[in-house]
């Protein structure tokens, strides 16, 4: 009798590590990278022109990164041209590793990045959820395959602040885009573009300044086109061949969905858009950066849009940091920097005035007055009211956090604010409606 047991049970351990071969990464898929040399973009992870690499901006502090562009080649000095890289993805933002990280893909499925003190900085979780291989496709997107190739984990689903051709934002799950902190450093940043499904609220843009508890909306985009609730938005880009004939080729926009279907067009280029980006800048600004080889000495990056610049209705001076932490903006240029004896000439210098203390402020509060200028709030908040200034002003002064009121002499309302940054500069008849008292 304890032969048939002893079959039965190698049977059924012989069974189980089938299964589990079947769907483990075979061998010749496994890989481990160190982070180190100078070379530092892994082989095994590319499809020009992206490619997976750890790259850096601060001495041994590496990101691991999805590439878009050739980049600086390393050759035997033969003078070969290179393209910029922007960076389309991160996996460890804001935390970087140091040299000697270790990122492998092993036989039970899981993309891991470890630092060589043996913190894990990121991972996808994928661990024995039947992964079997790993490629980076044609659109930049990095996925994880089953055995009947379809995605287990995708780095689509995890945008940073960028979204490429086909990639999109939805509600309860990925529903943001969030800028860089500055050139030089990829942790999040002030700025985000949101999509929450929630009525007729358009696609707005967020500023989180460190004197405001919520998040300051300074932009709708899109909000002339769709007005209703957004429950998909896409970054598309039309072929270079279609259809519908040549009016319908290469354009590039944001796919809309909800309780209507519609395509948000920006802009037509000339020529093959495909490998095209959409980027929520460190500034706040939104462009779209399109990769086309048109020579081999010729830089193969266009900014095919921008959209405080491309759309009249807004300038640059939309912008919260466009003129630093203070100024008056027009005509997308920084004009003035406003002071309790008038205004000067703008430069990076200029500053809001020190508030006074919290115990003072009621008492001694004392306002300068600005004519003709807006808030970044204004366009989205025209205020409290009716109201007289003088009641607007008691408002602030009683709030010591309060910087700033902003009047609206035609509609008697009263806007007040904790941040300033940059003041745009109201054409028109209408300027002389709108003042703003600046606390001192």
């Amino acid at each position: 009798m304890l032969l048939p047991h002893l079959f039965l049970s190698f049977i059924i351990i012989f069974y189980h590590s089938s299964v589990i071969d079947a769907v483990s990464v075979p061998p010749s898929k496994t890989f481990k990278f160190v982070n180190e040399g100078v070379i530092r973009e892994l082989d095994a992870v590319s499809n020009n022109p992206f490619s997976l690499q750890f790259y850096t901006s601060t001495a041994n502090k590496y990101t691991l990164a999805l590439g878009m562009g050739t980049g600086a080649s390393i050759g035997s000095g033969i003078d070969i041209p290179s393209s910029r890289i922007i960076w389309v993805w991160a996996a460890n933002r804001g935390r970087p590793v140091g040299e000697n990280a270790v990122l492998s893909f092993g036989r039970n499925g899981n993309l891991v990045l470890v630092d060589a003190d043996g913190r894990v900085a990121w991972q996808t979780r994928t661990a024995n959820k039947g992964v079997v291989d790993i490629k980076l496709l044609p659109n930049g997107n990095l996925v994880l395959l089953n055995k009947n190739g379809g995605f287990v984990w995708q780095s689509f689903d995890y945008p940073g602040d960028t979204l490429l051709n086909g990639q999109g934002l939805r509600p309860g799950g990925a529903n943001k885009l969030v800028s860089r902190l500055s050139e030089t450093d990829d942790s999040p940043g002030p700025y985000s573009l949101v999509i929450n499904g929630e009525g007729k609220s358009g696609i707005p843009m967020f500023y989180k300044s460190k004197f405001s508890s919520e998040p300051l909306k300074y932009a709708d985009v899109l909000l002339d086109y769709y007005e209703e609730r957004l429950d998909n938005l896409t970054f598309y880009v039309n072929p270079p061949t279609s259809d519908w004939g040549p009016d319908y080729t290469n354009q590039l926009g944001l796919h809309l969905q909800g309780e209507t279907n519609i395509e948000g067009l920006w802009v037509q280029p000339k020529y093959n858009s495909t490998l095209s980006l959409l980027q929520l800048g460190w500034d706040g600004n939104l462009h779209v950066y399109t990769y086309y080889e048109k020579g081999y000495w010729n830089d193969p990056w266009d900014e095919t849009f921008t959209y405080f610049k491309s759309d009249p209705n807004f300038s640059e001076c939309r912008l919260p940091e466009k003129c630093g932490s203070f100024g008056i903006c027009s005509k997308s240029q920084c004009v003035a920097c406003p002071t309790p004896k008038g205004l000067s000439i703008w430069s990076e210098d200029c500053k809001p005035p020190t508030l006074p203390s919290c115990s003072t402020s009621t008492v001694n509060a004392s306002y300068y007055q600005i004519d003709g200028v807006d808030h970044l709030l204004s366009m989205s908040n025209e205020g409290e009211g009716p109201m007289k200034i003088d009641d607007c002003k008691k408002k602030c002064s009683k709030d010591c956090k309060c910087a700033a009121f902003f009047y609206r002499k035609d509609l008697s309302k009263c806007l007040l604010t904790n941040e300033l940054g940059t003041l745009t500069k109201v054409i028109g008849s209408s300027s002389k409606e709108h003042v703003a008292f600046i606390k001192y």
